[in-house]
């Protein structure tokens, strides 16, 4: 019967679930196409996690130059930025890490087809008017910019833009006030230019701890972005070679360059859903169930695409869960508690459990321990860097239920830290663990 389909498997997009999924799938001998009408690797390796942290890095060296003198360095020759050679350096980088994900996909023995993919039926896809059948498909099609329909949102760009500017604005506004916006924010920021930061709203990361917010917002006023609150874009218009961003307030913003980071919705126009029974939620995300099968039995949906937590690592778990699912009769689902994150602001926020807020929602007794301090770092490097800690404890059994910081390597800290979480870990084993000294990260086993 399985052969009476072209495929066991129809993956349509090729992101960090999509492609998990084909190579596994294929590398176990099902008969695994896959879809891409751009390139390998998804949002994440092409314009997400891997160029937004290269960026991040690019930017943050005028701050490590300036601190190096108070450690001995002179710097005879004022030190210069090309753009030209950030943005081409990063597309070769993602061109290379392009060719590992096909020779990835080609070792495993799965199908590449170039092109954009349309269900045409529930077990039928047609790709450049060719027709293809699988038993099962899998839409891993991700997220997609969303810019609110205001007047002149054509002028403005996207995260999927920002990485490959023709030149870098002199002076730019950012709407949004989630990681996605204040990351973008402290990136221009850190590379020179005059940086506007507006959002509707009165408090930035409003879906993290609100400490913490509180001091990503500080520490990005401190270091020169301009962080308006409370604010709409009611329009933008062009004057010349320049932008108007008209606000709500009656005031207006000139500026080079307008980035939309309003958030990312579900990928799922011109799928040709129409053509089966999958449902979409009010965000336009594929509603599925806890084995990713949407309301149409043969296909399934993960990652960005149902809108879960739209994170890599969850992607990739998630396509784990669903190789064990259709072919190994596993009953293995993934945990979406005490999910690791960072937000790579400047100053970096990383975290792992539940905020204060949430704490006292769901128990009845927390404990709450919070630290803030001056990073060794800058003791010589004279820079306004903190670091601020916070632990979130159930005094009914000690457990530790959430932790959180703010400050340099925050989430190559909290990394090692949510393993504890996750293990179940109570303050008491933390106080009785040795520090590594002086570290930044021992703080967590003194704080009292």
């Amino acid at each position: 019967m399985t052969n009476s389909f072209d495929f066991d498997l129809f993956v349509i997009g090729a992101g960090s679930g999509g492609v998990r999924t084909a190579r596994v799938a294929a590398s176990q001998g099902k008969r695994v196409a896959i879809a891409e009408v751009s390139d390998l690797g998804g949002t994440c390796v092409n314009v997400g996690c891997v160029p937004k942290k290269l960026f991040v890095y690019a930017s943050q060296f005028p701050e490590i130059f300036h601190a190096s003198e108070g450690y001995g360095w002179n710097h005879t020759n004022q030190a210069t930025f090309n753009w030209n050679t950030l943005r081409d350096n990063k597309s070769n980088e993602i061109a290379r890490l392009n060719a590992i994900y096909q020779k990835l996909l080609n070792d495993s023995g799965a199908t590449i087809i170039q092109g954009r993919a349309k269900i045409e039926a529930p077990q039928r896809i047609s790709i450049n008017g060719q027709q293809y059948s699988a038993k099962r498909i899998l839409i891993a099609t991700g997220g997609w910019p969303h810019i609110p329909d205001i007047p002149g949102k054509e002028l403005a760009v996207s995260s999927n833009e920002i990485f490959s500017l023709p030149e870098l604005p002199k002076r730019a506004v950012i709407v949004g006030g989630g990681y996605i916006a204040v990351e973008f924010a402290g990136i221009l920021n850190g590379l020179g230019v005059e940086t506007h930061l507006i959002y509707r709203g009165n408090q930035l990361l409003k879906s993290f701890d609100r400490d913490c917010c509180a001091k990503v917002t500080e520490g990005m006023i401190k270091k020169g972005v301009k962080v308006t609150l409370d604010t709409n874009v009611s329009s933008i218009t062009k004057c010349q070679q320049q932008l108007n961003i008209n606000l709500d307030s009656g005031s207006s913003i000139t500026v080079d360059m307008v980035l939309y980071a309003t958030g990312r919705q579900a990928n799922t126009e011109g799928l040709g859903l129409e053509n089966t029974k999958v449902t979409l939620n009010d965000r336009k995300a594929i509603m599925v169930d806890e084995n990713y099968c949407t309301s149409e039995p043969s296909i399934y949906a993960i990652g960005d695409v149902i809108d879960r937590v739209q994170l890599t690592p969850v992607a990739i778990k998630q396509a784990m869960a669903l190789i064990n699912h259709l072919y190994q009769d596993s009953k293995t689902k993934v945990d979406y508690t005490n999910i690791p994150t960072a937000v790579f602001s400047q100053p970096e926020l990383a975290t792992v459990g539940l905020t204060e807020l949430q704490a006292k929602q769901q128990y009845t007794d927390i404990a709450v321990y919070r630290s803030d301090f001056k990073p060794m770092f800058d003791t010589l490097g004279q820079g306004s860097d903190r670091i601020f800690m916070k632990m979130i404890v159930n005094k009914t059994n000690d457990r530790v239920i959430g932790c959180h910081m703010v400050g340099h390597h925050a989430a190559e800290i909290i990394q090692g830290v949510a393993i504890a979480i996750k293990a179940g870990a109570t303050k008491s084993h933390f106080d009785s663990t040795i520090g590594i000294h002086p570290s930044t990260a021992e703080e967590f086993v003194m704080l009292k």
